[in-house]
């Protein structure tokens, strides 16, 4: 063999390899996802972060042709499901289901051993339920300004619930005292059914409760509602209005969820995601079914959902400077 054909046949070879070699990476990448994706939840199951996952995953299930695993790591206010995920493989098989606590924490907690903008890819907000400011039914007002007038005649005597400190309830309670000019002193609980059960009894004044879990309660007049934390009204108490009606603009307190991939995942992969969770939430009757839990159905994009994150995160660190609420 000559050299000249010895040169020709080195260069097919290569070329060989070369397409070989890309045609098994457009190959690997076509397969995603080719086994189960695990997707945290950092709340226990039965709750409505949990149901919300379920719900969504089984979707997404079908979507992509694989599992979609729930696993609920509870504790630490979503501390140890969100570090948790944010050291998993960034390989697309570990989803997040990431709620305002991931906006809340980051100013509340000292030392997080994770960072919720650093270390992971906003893919979609799924779902949002605003919280409705209630009071005791024995509390002798009927709506925000007699609220806030009764509250500056009365020092000392006002009380707000929440379901632990340094959570969304918690630091809605402190909003409120800071615009309105009111003093109110927290009273934390261990989680959002002792907190209302104690607005409803009389031991607590008030509170601030997200939609979907006292709506029931407020249609029962077991308890009295004062304004929705949303600009907008719900549709199932329309004649309640909105604290921006009332004077209080951007005064939006919700209690969302939505779906966060680890750092580096890759983008093809988040791009597969995002296209999955778009056909989910365009659907008229997966629309309607979350909107009968009480939620509102979001399903944004990657890029949408990356400024929202940034914008509560940066809205909660105020309040919680202003507070001085530090855990």
């Amino acid at each position: 063999m000559t050299n000249a054909m010895k040169r020709t046949r080195r260069a097919l070879l290569g070329a060989l390899v070369l397409t070989t070699g890309f045609g098994m990476t457009a190959f690997a990448q076509a397969k995603y996802p080719d086994k189960p994706i695990k997707l945290i939840v950092g709340f226990a199951a039965g709750g409505p972060t949990d149901i919300v996952a379920r719900f969504v995953g089984a979707r997404l299930e079908k979507a992509l042709g694989q599992p979609v695993i729930v696993e609920n790591k509870p504790g630490g206010g979503s501390n140890i499901a969100s570090a948790e995920a944010a050291r998993a493989k960034p390989d697309g098989y570990t989803l997040f289901l990431g709620t305002i606590a991931n906006a809340t924490n980051m100013s509340v907690y000292k030392n997080l051993s994770y960072d919720t903008e650093r270390d992971f890819i906003p893919i979609s907000q799924l779902v949002s339920s605003p919280s409705v400011l209630v009071v005791n039914n024995d509390l002798p007002v009927k709506n925000l300004a007699e609220l806030i007038a009764y509250a500056k005649a009365n020092p000392g005597k006002l009380s707000y619930a929440s379901s632990g400190a340094g959570g969304s309830p918690h630091l809605a309670g402190e909003m409120l005292k800071q615009r309105a000019g009111i003093d109110a002193l927290h009273i934390p609980y261990k989680g959002a059914a002792p907190a209302m059960n104690d607005v409803m009894g009389g031991t607590v004044s008030m509170g601030f409760k997200t939609a979907s879990g006292v709506t029931s309660t407020i249609q029962a007049g077991r308890l009295r509602p004062i304004a929705i934390a949303s600009s907008t009204r719900l549709p199932q108490l329309p004649n309640v209005p909105t604290l921006e009606e009332l004077g209080f603009k951007d005064f939006e307190v919700s209690s969302w969820s939505g779906l966060f991939a680890p750092k580096g995942t890759p983008p093809e992969i988040i791009n597969t995601i995002s296209k999955a969770i778009t056909e989910i939430f365009s659907s008229p009757d997966v629309r309607k079914q979350l909107e009968g839990m009480g939620a509102i159905p979001v399903g944004s994009t990657p890029d949408e959902f990356k400024k929202y994150v940034r914008s509560e995160i940066e809205k909660w660190s105020v309040v919680a400077k202003t507070a001085k609420i530090e855990l």
